[in-house]
């Protein structure tokens, strides 16, 4: 094995060569496999689930009815605890107007900052926690790391299984002059819930996440087709070296601990059944899929997309979609059956397909497929050129 490649771009300056999903391909073992015996849960701390999915805290495809159909479904549903539903007692008119501007093309980002410029009331924040929690599905809110020491007792008095701390770029030591920053070590000590931080973008920083004492690591910037991330502030993660980066801290972690092990959880362009493959073998316990699920019929935002960050009110960084038709239902996109082969169907049929073409039986097996890249740009190029051998914990 090659050490990581560098490439020198002037007079004594280099970048890394990283890689991103669409560059590697899986390649099948000697061994296939009954898709009946193949396994797609996973577990974090004492929650277990039947698919790798945690959903995007994105207002356009989660809400808590979708929520819980996705926890009903097998997956981790994350409610944005900043969003519409905890600015609004009932957001369906914001919806209304979001989708009727969509209708004539994209909506602006004006709109979106305008219907997020509410602000966020704490005991709707327990309202809804606590409408997911009568369904019987475990339940999850995001909180950005600036609103965390705000919005965090709301979420732990209703009972929520598991915190989700997330913004586009988050370390466990942030700098400021401006008053008293988030702890995130000290923070999390004092819970009895499991939180996941993100995201990272490289293997200091998901270490220094792991060392807080978080159950989860969210790894990637979440830049999805409609992401300016790149653009606005010139940040790009190629996921897939990422991904590697982030499972060897976790190795490493476990080392350094005994035997505690954290869940790296994927976060990117990652919209297709076939990323979702690829993501999970170059290292990830489970996706966090976003833009995808607008094509489920029961996604609030009828079929437009947009991020949370695109609504920031100093720096959106991020568009709105046209609609789309819907699908099928959560159930379909999810876990088929599909009706068109792009990939974006039966999400996770597909990965159990892959799973038993490839030999493995469950994602820690599956961690450990061999992994072959062309080493051209994302997109373009022959597969096959250099193979990378499969690294599990």
């Amino acid at each position: 094995m090659t050490t990581r490649d560098t490439v020198e771009i002037g007079l004594n300056r280099f970048a890394r060569r990283g890689y991103d999903l669409d560059e590697v391909s899986i390649v099948p073992s000697r061994r296939t496999r009954d898709m009946d015996d193949v396994s797609t849960a996973w577990q974090i701390d004492a929650f277990r689930f039947d698919i790798p999915l945690v959903t995007s805290p994105s207002d356009a495809v989660v809400s808590p009815a979708t929520a819980i159909a996705v926890g009903q479904a097998g997956g981790l549903g994350v409610l944005n605890a900043e969003g519409l539903w905890t600015r609004y007692d009932d957001p369906a008119p914001v919806y209304r107007r979001l989708r009727e501007a969509a209708g004539e093309g994209a909506p602006p980002v004006a709109l979106l900052q305008d219907v997020y410029s509410r602000p966020v009331e704490p005991d709707r924040v327990t309202a809804r926690i606590k409408e997911m929690r009568d369904a019987g599905v475990t339940t999850a809110v995001r909180v950005s790391p600036q609103h965390t020491l705000q919005l965090a007792p709301a979420a732990l008095a209703a009972g929520v299984d598991l915190l989700v701390i997330q913004g586009t770029i988050v370390s466990a030591e942030h700098v400021t002059t401006q008053g008293d920053a988030l702890n995130l070590k000290e923070f999390i000590a004092d819970l009895d819930v499991p939180v996941i931080v993100g995201g990272a973008a490289n293997y200091q920083t998901a270490l220094h996440l792991m060392r807080t004492g978080a159950a989860g690591v969210i790894v990637g910037v979440g830049a999805d087709s409609f992401s300016t991330t790149d653009a606005v502030m010139g940040i790009r993660v190629p996921l897939a070296s990422a991904i590697a980066d982030a499972a060897a801290a976790r190795r490493d972690y476990l080392d350094e601990t005994g035997g505690r092990y954290v869940h790296v959880i994927a976060n990117g362009r990652i919209e297709t059944s076939g990323a979702i493959a690829r993501a999970l073998a170059c290292g990830a316990d489970a996706v966090q899929l976003g833009e995808p699920l607008r094509a489920a019929a029961e996604a609030p935002g009828g079929g437009v997309w947009w991020d949370s960050v695109a609504a920031h009110p100093r720096l959106p960084r991020g568009g709105t979609s046209a609609p789309i038709a819907p699908a099928g239902s959560l159930h379909d996109v999810l876990l088929g059956e599909a009706r068109a082969a792009d990939g974006r169907t039966n999400l996770f049929g597909a990965l159990r397909r892959t799973m038993a073409k490839t030999g493995y039986r469950d994602l820690k097996e599956f961690q450990r497929v061999d992994l072959v890249t062309g080493g051209g740009t994302p997109g373009e190029g022959t597969p096959g050129q250099q193979g990378i051998g499969g690294r599990g914990d």
